[in-house]
């Protein structure tokens, strides 16, 4: 069964809005990354921090106030109309909510504690729910007025395409009519120290498959789309999520299997429940980290699958690693290019120094400026690598 994507609420280091986020992207632009020294002590490190003003919750929701949750807010108002259409059409019981994410309102959480360890009292706006996993979801519900299921996922850099996926299930179980599906992750003490702790983050802007690749540069954003069993809009071509594939090789707390066993086995099993070939393909969105490891072993996986070659990209250059919302973020792409955001077709660039790394097989990326082959209908695929193995794929296309 497919899901059908409706709309799309996105925001990022690339803007605000799906035209404007659409632009930036075909435009190979970088200018939303960069350097902050605010984050880690002693460190001034490449980030992809949103620039756009946020809307403020309704005061009767103060109590779930984070930035997380702003970032959500931002992407859902881009989307409103078509989500209460969809509220009233189905009602509020047949409306579900699954969303992704790593960070949930940690921040302001350890800002409070922080506080509470030096004064011995904790500030008066500290709310705990702030920092539990579930919070985007039920903020989302309750802006809404919804009462379907109502939950997130959280495993680490899959867990916003693990939300479309678990989308796709509710619909197939009928369990709903329509899912609310995405994810969101905001720039964090806790994160941005975690990595940086690891020695995986780059001071520079991250550089994916490069020779000179250094790490990861982190960002933040949201992505949110309306998934239902059939199109509701009137568009001729409507974008679905065909199908997806998830593995988890568990081969390490943090490194990936080394000859991307578990990568390709999600591609394979992505393009088994879309019922597509490799060779239909037309682009794939790399994990692409610019990490030494997630790189080598993504192009191994890559170069298996398609030995004829495969356009393909890494959106990390232009937003960073957006964590628990990298997902759905670059699913969020692959709607863009498939959508009328996009009339002249562009494929999302692969933005780096163009220097390959010799000793990895070398894959086809796209150039700024390169177009999406003219098919009746075309097929995209996006992949998520996470901790411990965790591995997802995904395929979307003009689902006519």
């Amino acid at each position: 069964m497919r899901g059908y994507l409706n709309d799309l609420g996105v925001i990022c280091a690339l803007g605000s809005g799906k035209h404007a986020v659409a632009e930036a992207l075909f435009a190979a632009d970088r200018s939303g990354l960069r350097a902050n020294d605010a984050w880690v002590e002693g460190r001034r490190l490449t980030l992809g921090e949103v620039r756009a003003e946020l809307p403020s919750l309704p005061t009767a929701m103060r109590d779930s106030d984070s930035r997380n949750n702003r970032l959500l807010l931002a992407a859902a108002l881009q989307i409103e109309e078509p989500l209460r259409q969809a509220l009233a059409r189905f009602g509020a019981a047949r409306i579900g909510v699954v969303l992704g994410t790593s960070t949930s309102g940690i921040q302001e959480a350890s800002l409070g504690i922080a506080e509470g360890l030096r004064s011995g009292r904790l500030p008066a706006d500290y709310r705990y729910p702030q920092q539990e996993m579930s919070a985007p979801a039920v903020f989302l519900a309750d802006w809404l007025g919804l009462c379907g299921p109502v939950y997130c996922l959280s495993t680490a850099c899959t867990s916003s395409g693990r939300a479309l996926l678990s989308a796709q299930r509710l619909l197939r179980q009928g369990l709903c009519d329509a899912v609310l599906c995405g994810g969101v992750d905001s720039l964090c003490g806790l994160t941005l120290n975690g990595f940086a702790a690891l020695e995986a983050v780059a001071e520079e802007r991250c550089l994916p498959f490069s020779a000179n690749r250094q790490g990861i540069n982190i960002g933040e954003g949201a992505a949110l789309f309306l998934m239902t069993r059939d199109p509701l809009g009137p568009e001729a071509a409507p974008i679905a999520l065909l199908g997806g594939g998830a593995s988890s090789d568990a081969h390490h707390i943090s490194a990936p299997q080394p000859q991307g066993l578990g990568a390709r086995q999600a591609m394979t099993r992505a393009l088994a429940a879309a019922g597509v070939q490799a060779a239909q393909i037309d682009y794939l969105n790399l994990h692409g980290t610019a990490t030494r490891h997630n790189d080598a072993m993504e192009s191994l996986a890559v170069d298996a699958l398609f030995p004829a070659g495969v356009p393909c990209s890494s959106s990390k250059g232009q937003i960073g690693h957006t964590l628990g919302a990298a997902g759905a973020l670059e699913a969020a792409f692959c709607w863009l290019t498939l959508s009328g955001c996009n009339p002249h077709h562009y494929l999302p660039p692969h933005v780096w120094d163009d220097q390959p790394d010799p000793e990895l097989p070398r894959l086809a990326l796209v150039a700024p400026g390169s177009r999406l082959a003219k098919r009746d209908a075309r097929c995209l695929m996006s992949n998520s690598f996470a901790f411990g193995g965790n591995n997802l794929s995904l395929i979307f296309g003009d689902a006519r």
